[in-house]
């Protein structure tokens, strides 16, 4: 089996200003966000990367959706590289994180239109993309209302529409249910899983176990920036020890290596 993404050995480092060493309780004035990172993602399954706050998850998603660069290693969405080929990479995939807002002035109706327009979709394909997300999100009624003045579950359902606006091949979705309603994270899970099963290769980060356990086909779990453990759900959680159980085995010893 061919993988859609994969992730070669990358690394990422930030400099660290006084207030930030304050808050990271170090003298360091670096810090090893991601180490080493490998793992590969194939079509039709749900990749999870579970782990920690400050684990390294957002910075493994940014480097693979082009927003930084990784200090060293490569990787590669259906054989384009995102250092050498971020274009290729930007229309191949679809990326939502809660650090990106829209813009409070604009309607829902105007932004689909609007990110249609910049992947070149024609008037035709976009209305029917549109009709189908607003519907399955429930953004319609609330299509000509400005963002600013909608609920942040409902800013959520539009972000997750404008993030598939062109139908991408590869969805990346940063705590994709963060600040949702159980309803509303229901819906949003559910549609992962029927993009999952059209065929769709799909990497979140996440640190709720449950989510996990109900979506995710293989997992990835990081911390302190290095992948100790990627394999199949099927091998993690077992009648012996569940992910829970495995997880806080692993940053236990994670942090007594330390």
């Amino acid at each position: 089996m061919n993988a859609v993404l994969t992730v070669e050995n990358i690394s990422k480092t930030f400099h660290l200003s006084k207030k930030q060493q304050k808050i990271e309780r170090t003298t360091s004035k670096l810090k090893v966000a991601v180490n080493q990172l490998s793992f590969e993602a194939y079509q039709g399954e749900i990749f999870g990367l579970l782990g920690p706050n400050g684990a390294g998850k957002t910075t493994a998603l940014r480097c693979i959706s082009t927003l930084i660069k990784p200090d060293s290693g490569d990787i590669h969405i259906k054989g384009h590289s995102v250092i050498h080929h971020e274009d290729d990479v930007r229309k191949t995939i679809g990326f939502l994180t809660s650090d990106l807002k829209l813009e409070d002035f604009f309607t829902p109706n105007y932004l689909f239109d609007y990110f249609s327009r910049l992947h070149d979709i024609d008037v035709e394909t976009s209305e029917k993309r549109k009709t189908m997300l607003f519907n399955k999100f429930g953004i319609d009624q609330f299509k000509e209302v400005k963002v600013g003045e909608l609920s942040t579950g409902m800013k959520q359902k539009v972000q997750i529409a404008i993030a598939l606006v062109h139908d991408p091949e590869v969805i990346i979705f940063d705590e994709p249910t963060n600040g949702l309603d159980v309803l509303t994270a229901k819906v949003v899970t559910d549609y992962l899983k029927e993009l999952r099963d059209a065929g769709k290769t799909i990497i979140i980060s996440t640190h709720i176990f449950s989510l996990v356990e109900r979506i995710c086909d293989r997992v990835g779990i990081i911390i302190n920036g290095k992948l100790l453990v990627n394999a199949p759900l099927s091998d993690i959680a077992t009648s012996e020890a569940d992910l829970e159980t495995v997880f806080f085995n692993l940053v236990q010893a994670e942090s007594e290596a330390v």
